[in-house]
């Protein structure tokens, strides 16, 4: 496993994945009962942008320095960027919260933590880096077991993210897998799949695999910066939600076209559709 992800810490895929997910706890977060958070391939917590590995790529200058220069940012997008304010407190960005990170700082006393890194330096950094919050426990094993060895958690509402590096060929195939391996556990788990799109053919089969996976209803969300039609590119990206909160496909309507027009490096675009619609009760 060589994949860091340091190099690509806060581009447009970063934000697209960030800001969702930031919306998801937060819109959790509307009930005082605790929840879980799991997450099965967690990478360090904290980026330094201007370090070696992230200043080679620049990504994160076509990412989330967009959204740090923009203004009239929407209310959907507030909680994501005070966070990352909150961490460049002089004005000047420069540190990156990883999902790991974003999320310990948008849960709740009452709310637990579950990161897994299989990398074994990265595992070492989030443990360094989530060192003092009890309400964190990290892993360092195999992130595709992490239903399997998690799952039912003691919370009744629990919030996965799966988010692998995609360095081999059958990843899509396993992402669905955990997804049904989840879902078998926790019926109402939400579970929140991110993929690139690069490969048009590769998808074509994910969107299969994922519309006959046990989820009970899964929400798509894409947003592409430049036309999907460059394989060796990473034009875009996405995230398949199983059971969404309320709010949260509403609140994507104002803002994915804000956030696709901030990005965009070329013919950009977004869609947001029902993959599985939820079954009418008799």
């Amino acid at each position: 496993m060589n994949y860091r992800h340091a190099f690509h810490a806060g581009n447009h895929a970063d934000v697209l994945k960030h800001l969702i997910l930031s919306r998801l706890i937060t819109l959790l977060s509307r009930k005082e009962a605790p929840f879980a958070y799991l997450d099965s391939h967690a990478g360090v917590g904290l980026y330094d942008l201007q370090g070696d590995q992230a200043s080679r790529t620049g990504e994160w200058l076509q990412g989330i320095d967009r959204l740090w220069q923009a203004e009239d940012v929407p209310d959907q997008a507030v909680d994501y960027l005070e966070i990352i304010r909150a961490m460049n407190p002089d004005g000047v960005l420069r540190h990156y919260p990883g999902s790991p990170e974003l999320a310990r700082m948008l849960t709740r006393e009452q709310d637990r933590l579950h990161l897994n890194e299989k990398h074994p330096e990265d595992g070492r950094l989030l443990k360094e880096n989530m060192h003092g919050d009890r309400r964190v426990a990290v892993h360092l094993g195999e992130g595709w077991h992490v239903p399997r060895a998690l799952l039912p958690t003691r919370e009744k509402r629990m919030l996965l993210l799966i988010d692998p590096p995609f360095e081999q060929a059958d990843e899509l195939e396993r992402c669905v897998q955990s997804l049904n391996d989840a879902i078998g556990r926790m019926r109402q788990a939400i579970v929140a799949i991110w993929y690139p799109i690069k490969d048009v053919s590769q998808l074509k089969r994910f969107y299969r695999d994922l519309e006959k996976s046990t989820a009970p209803k899964l929400l798509r969300i894409e947003l592409y910066v430049q036309a999907a039609d460059d394989a060796q590119r990473l034009n875009g990206s996405g995230l398949a939600i199983s059971n969404p909160p309320w709010g949260l496909e509403e609140e994507l309507k104002h803002l994915l076209p804000w956030l696709t027009s901030l990005l965009r490096q070329g013919q950009a675009g977004w869609r947001m559709d029902w993959l599985i619609e939820e079954k009418p009760t008799n």
